[in-house]
């Protein structure tokens, strides 16, 4: 079981990327799946989670820092989700992982740290940074 987040790289303020994670190993529509960041200095925090397909509300959750900003997704075809992040600004930046797990909680309880010891999540990737600067 394997993750790999991609996607990274250098923006000026107020532009876009979209992160890439990507599975192998195992079918990451069964799974729920976050993404995280951790920027020098401060705590790792939850970005955005979607829950696993076999929850049946398939919920998004955002922090409130990048709600209406970022976008969660998921293309089961390519066994991968996205995040599609629009409007960076400096404070966005960071190293950015994902991480699945294969339970059926909603988002919000993933994202909300509800499922203890990083945050619930069993299998995480490495990292990719983005900067935010001009």
């Amino acid at each position: 079981v394997q993750l790999q987040a991609s996607g990274g790289g250098l923006v000026q303020p107020g532009g876009s990327l979209r992160l890439s994670c990507a599975a192998s190993g195992f079918t990451l529509g069964d799974f729920a799946i976050g993404w995280f960041r951790q920027a020098p200095g401060k705590e790792r925090e939850a970005v955005s989670c979607i829950s696993s397909i076999n929850n049946s509300d398939g919920s998004t959750y955002y922090a409130g820092s990048v709600k209406g900003r970022f976008t969660i997704s998921r293309d089961n075809a390519k066994n991968t989700v996205y995040l599609q992040m629009n409007n960076l600004k400096a404070e966005d930046t960071a190293v950015y992982y994902c991480a699945a797990d294969g339970g059926v909680e909603s988002s919000r309880y993933y994202c909300s740290g509800y499922g203890g010891y990083n945050y619930g999540f069993n299998y995480w990737g490495k990292g990719t940074l983005v900067t935010v600067s001009s």
